[in-house]
């Protein structure tokens, strides 16, 4: 199986793009436009599952319209091929360098379990509260510390909505928004106050959603103690909601 990405090229972009990295607000990130080819993004989404599809689980959080893959062997089994191969791709050695080059975070590893994470799509109407992530994976106990996004919507339009929106520690305003465009990549250190989301419903038309694919990355810390700080998903309101 060939890389993607080329090695010297990607591996010299992480590099460069370090200190852009870690200075970003309100918590370390960086948008990549097109940095997945418009060909690998042809090729996901001829294979992507029909919203119908039984392949997916649906979230139950109020009004989410969520969908994600099931996380499970069964579920990488059923994955069509180019769908497979980019969970291949992104679970490489190759995206590990590249993502310690980026973030500085030595020892990093992926999940094959791709546990939350895999494909995921919203349907018209549906949002993604503001939030932090879960802290810890169940199976493994390592700890979570990159969120990669992967956009797949072409022509995207822009009130349509579904913008990823990155939030200060204090919920007090939204620092970036990112419009969910094909091939753009978003990568963020998470933590339990690296809030994001697209908490507004979408506007798409019937016969879209909002499509994409999530990585997360951890590391082994030995100093972490999950009894005293392991926590599930932290819901957040912005000012002047109430629910």
């Amino acid at each position: 199986m060939q890389y993607w990405f080329d090695p010297d090229r990607l591996l010299r972009a992480g590099l460069a793009l370090h200190e852009r990295y870690d200075a970003a607000e309100p918590f370390p990130h960086i948008v990549l436009e097109d940095f997945l080819p418009p060909e690998r993004v042809d090729a996901i989404l001829e294979a992507f599952p029909a919203p119908d599809s039984p392949y997916w689980s649906t979230k139950d959080q109020p009004d989410s319209k969520k969908q994600d893959t099931t996380p499970d062997y069964v579920a990488e089994l059923k994955m069509p091929p180019a769908i497979r191969e980019a969970m291949w791709q992104f679970n490489s050695s190759l995206f590990l360098f590249f993502l310690h080059h980026l973030t500085g975070i030595r020892g990093l590893t992926g999940d094959p379990w791709l546990y939350g994470g895999g494909i995921h799509q919203i349907l018209p109407g549906g949002l993604l509260k503001i939030h932090a992530d879960f802290n810890i994976h169940e199976f493994t106990g390592l700890l979570r510390r990159i969120n990669v996004l992967v956009y797949l919507n072409k022509d995207w339009q822009d009130e349509w909505g579904g913008h990823l929106e990155l939030w200060d520690t204090e919920m007090s305003r939204c620092v970036r928004r990112v419009a969910p465009n094909a091939g753009t990549c978003v990568i963020f250190n998470t933590s339990s106050t690296s809030y994001h989301g697209h908490p507004d419903p979408l506007r798409c038309p019937p016969g879209r959603t909002r499509k994409s694919l999530a990585f997360y990355y951890y590391t082994i810390d030995p100093e972490f103690d999950p009894r005293g700080k392991l926590h599930s998903t932290l819901w957040r309101k912005r000012p002047g909601e109430d629910y």
